[in-house]
């Protein structure tokens, strides 16, 4: 009977209340001694939490514990039952036991996942069961056994053609790892054990771990000497408590900031601060360079957004920091940093020279760095306003981007001398790579700067073997030496880098017939749709070049020639990658928009829009007015167009009703090309010399010398073409006065014209005079005559080729009866009348593809 029932006894209630208040404070007691306990074992983890809540999950607190339901009896039996207490310490091994059970189980199914995470909790456990001093031998037995299935296991992969699951695998893979680190913790004992089990297992005395350290108080723990120069402040982490910095806890810092890069909610900017402070404390060369390493990286990923770049604070300071560890590795010869090292696991203590070994290898990619520095100058240079001083002053740091680069080039040239540290072929290729495109568009003066200010920091003994110092006297020397590398080293992508930029360089350097023979005999033109967008870029760029090398020389004919590829499309902006053009009715997706604004190129590497289409212009006018003039004057010479921009722009300027004085590039070309039709040279002369944009190129004096020569040259042939069938003859002396040529220049372009049958003439040497052959003259109705015929001629072709189209060639496609009794065709009705033969629509085609076979039109057709 419950003692709430019970009589009322005053002494028997004072003693139920007494209970009473001595339970509650047992109870007041114990859940704070819980509260206590759960602060100081914050790290427990969820497993043991489980198993411990579902032995109490039977008992209740406080009035709830009198409280019974329909299961009742049961509860009383359960408490007449005899309880067995436990101690903490067996509860722990009852758990380690268990768990090792259960890893023994999924050994035998080969459930290697479950194993992982079974075996993470076997080491908190046992974890905690080392603190109280002593490693229990069933842990290290397990490790022993765990070891042998894994091995086995793998053994069983390598011969096994059946290939185990991807879960499977990653577990495998896992253990692996986990045991290799612990073996370096418990490596006595693992020994022992594996020398006579159970004598290790039989002894009393278990082996005495590693004595704890004494606990400290959290103040203790965490507090850290505050300098004077931090003005009272002191760096801290989570849970308000301060940091400590020492050499020994570098890399147990560089652990947990490593863990946690790329998570969320994860503050870079705090992580950087730490590592600042962590390189500061550095004393030995490994950790110093394991700290820069991270670090670099870290800053880099302030810039990993979208379309953000790295904060110009960061990257200077990761430039500097890049620098300092090629002195640290220059000092410290016996540190490598290579890609293909292995991972140090072992916070505690550094690695070592190994006997037979020469070097300590640490894994990383500096030519990843070197490349990552390049890119985020260029992405911070592309969203920096051109025209403004911030954009020169960012500019400044190319050059000590460009010592970066050239003492990442010789730190990998001084591994590669050693052929035992294997060091990769393309790292060199891609390093030397970025040099060359650093120097390609510039001019020579300034590529002899940039080379002697890389060369000034480095200490006298590195030496180059690819650029030995004092070798590279100038810039055209530097880039054959640059190019010839990577001509014999590397392949493919690179390979065709390296040769458009030397053409470039020789093309920016007057170099047009060099240029233009490495262009042609690297036959590029015809596979650089297979390369990537960047160098479809760089090719564009290298014949945009090439083209105004062309014009510089004079070369009219092969300047528009180059340049009609480019410019005749009016894409010139999106092919060089120097703007982006919005096309009308044109569906571009925020994907490809964004891509598009990353390839554009720094303001400082444009090639002049504006002056790209004088020149382009200018060249077609110096062609093309000459032919209009020809084809005016000569009606049967096939009709044929040089430039269909330039004859879409004359056209729209003649259509203009009235025409100001010029204003821009465009216009002054186009009134140029009116004044040149009509034979006024030197009006002509001067709309092309009043033109600012000349300004912008070497040597303006020459350039203009150089057109107003080829202009009064064109204009002779024009005069000739519009005017020669109204003489008989002409002297060479009246031409030479017109327009200001020496007589022999005259006679040569005569000569000329004659021996490429443009003109029917002859020049008589003796008297010096041209006479003009007259051919058949036409009159007006035979001219419109025969431009009918042409027309005509035009429209059947057009018309038979849509019919061929529509019936997709099949031939009698209208015949409904097989092809006899049919009608004639067209040409067959006309043929009563012409005198021609009535023909069916299945006879013979006629020449010419047409189907005229009466009439004076038809015959002309056919003629």
């Amino acid at each position: 009977m419950s003692r709430f029932f019970r009589s009322g006894d005053d002494s028997s209630t004072e003693e139920s209340s007494s209970e009473e208040e001595e339970l509650y404070s047992e109870e007041d007691e114990e859940e704070k001694q819980e509260e206590s306990e759960e602060d100081e074992s914050e790290e427990e983890d969820e497993d043991e939490e489980g198993s411990s809540s579902d032995e109490e999950g039977g008992k209740k607190s406080g009035a709830a514990r009198f409280l019974r339901g329909d299961d009742s009896e049961s509860e009383e039996s359960e408490d007449d039952a005899p309880k067995t207490l436990k101690s903490a310490k067996d509860k722990q091994l009852a758990e380690l036991e268990s768990t090792i059970d259960t890893i023994e189980k999924k050994q035998k199914i080969g459930d290697w996942g479950s194993i992982s995470v079974e075996f993470d909790k076997l080491n908190r456990q046992a974890a905690k069961i080392h603190e109280r001093g002593k490693t229990p031998k069933l842990y290290i037995k397990a490790l022993v056994e765990l070891e042998d299935a894994m091995n086995e296991t793998i053994a069983k992969q390598k011969v096994t053609p059946k290939k185990m699951n991807a879960t499977s695998a990653r577990g495998l893979n896992a253990v692996k790892q986990k045991i290799k680190k612990l073996k370096q913790d418990h490596q006595s004992q693992l020994e022992s054990y594996r020398e006579d089990p159970l004598d290790f297992l039989a002894s009393e005395d278990e082996e005495e771990a590693p004595a704890p350290k004494p606990k400290k108080s959290k103040a203790e723990v965490y507090a850290e000497e505050v300098d004077d120069d931090q003005e009272g402040f002191a760096t801290v982490g989570k849970g308000g408590k301060t940091l400590q910095f020492t050499p020994e806890s570098i890399f147990k810092h560089l652990r947990g900031i490593l863990e946690s890069r790329g998570k969320k909610n994860t503050d870079r900017v705090e992580q950087i601060k730490i590592m600042e402070k962590l390189h500061e404390v550095a004393v030995t060369p490994y950790q110093q360079i394991k700290v820069l390493l991270t670090l670099v990286s870290a800053r880099f990923d302030l810039g990993s957004g979208g379309s953000a770049s790295m904060p110009l604070e960061h990257w200077k300071a990761a430039e500097k920091e890049i620098s300092t560890l090629f002195q640290v590795l220059e000092t410290n010869k016996d540190y490598v940093v290579i890609e293909n090292a292995e991972e140090w696991d072992d916070d505690e203590k550094p690695p070592t020279l190994q006997p037979g070994e020469k070097y300590i290898k640490i894994p990383g990619s500096i030519v990843s760095y070197v490349e990552r520095l390049d890119d985020e100058l260029t992405r911070s240079l592309q969203t920096i306003d051109p025209h403004t001083s911030e954009y020169i002053e960012r500019l400044t740091d190319e050059g000590s981007l460009y010592n970066v680069i050239f003492r990442g080039l010789l730190y990998y040239e001084t591994l590669s001398k050693d052929e035992t540290l294997q060091t990769p072929q393309d790292s060199l290729n891609r390093i030397v790579m970025r040099r060359l495109e650093h120097v390609y568009f510039k001019p020579a003066q300034v590529v002899k700067i940039l080379e002697e200010n890389a060369w000034k920091p480095v200490p006298s003994e590195v030496e180059s073997t690819i650029t030995p110092r004092g070798s590279i006297t100038d810039a055209t020397n530097l880039l054959n030496v640059l190019c010839n590398y990577l001509f014999t080293k590397s392949e493919g992508i690179i390979r065709a880098r390296a040769m458009l930029c030397q053409i470039y360089f020789l093309a920016l350097h007057d170099e047009y017939y060099k240029a233009r023979d490495m262009m042609l005999m690297s036959h590029l033109q015809e596979t650089i749709n297979n390369f990537d967008v960047q160098t479809q870029i760089l090719y564009n760029r290298t014949l945009v070049q090439v083209g105004l090398c062309a014009f510089r020389k004079g070369l009219v004919y092969e300047a528009q020639n180059t340049l009609q590829e480019i410019c005749g499309s009016g894409r010139q902006k999106e092919l060089l990658a120097q703007g982006v053009m919005i096309q009308r009715y044109a569906q571009v997706s925020p994907e490809q928009e964004r891509l598009e604004k990353q390839r554009q190129l720094p303001f400082h590497m444009h090639i002049n829009l504006e002056l790209l289409e004088c020149v382009y212009l200018t060249c077609s006018m110096l062609l093309e007015i000459p032919l209009l003039a020809q084809t005016g004057s000569s009606p049967d010479i096939k009709k044929r167009v040089i430039s269909k921009t330039y004859r879409r722009m004359l056209e729209y300027h003649e259509r203009q009703i009235f025409t100001g004085p010029p204003e821009n590039t465009r216009d002054h070309v186009m009134q140029a090309s009116k004044a040149l039709a009509a034979g006024e040279w030197k009006k002509a002369i001067d709309f092309i010399h009043n033109i600012k944009i000349w300004d912008l190129m070497p040597n303006t004096e020459d350039i203009k010398t150089m057109l107003s020569k080829q202009i009064q040259e064109e204009g002779l042939r024009t005069y000739l073409f519009t005017y020669a069938p109204f003489y008989d003859t002409l002297a060479v002396s009246t031409l030479s006065s017109m327009f200001e040529l020496e007589d022999r220049k005259v006679a040569a372009i005569v000569s000329k014209m004659i021996s490429h049958e443009e003109l029917a003439a002859a020049l008589d040497q003796v008297t010096a005079t041209v006479i003009f052959r007259k051919g058949v003259e036409l009159s007006r109705l035979q001219s419109l005559a025969l431009t009918l015929s042409d027309k005509a001629a035009q429209l059947i072709e057009t018309n038979e080729r849509t019919l061929e189209q529509r019936t997709q060639g099949t031939a009698n496609a209208f015949d409904r009866r097989g092809g006899q009794n049919q009608r004639g065709g067209r040409g067959g009705r006309g043929g009563g009348r012409g005198g021609g033969p009535r023909t069916g629509g299945t006879g013979p085609r006629q020449a010419g593809g047409t189907q005229f076979t009466g009439g004076v039109l038809g015959g002309a057709v056919r003629g």
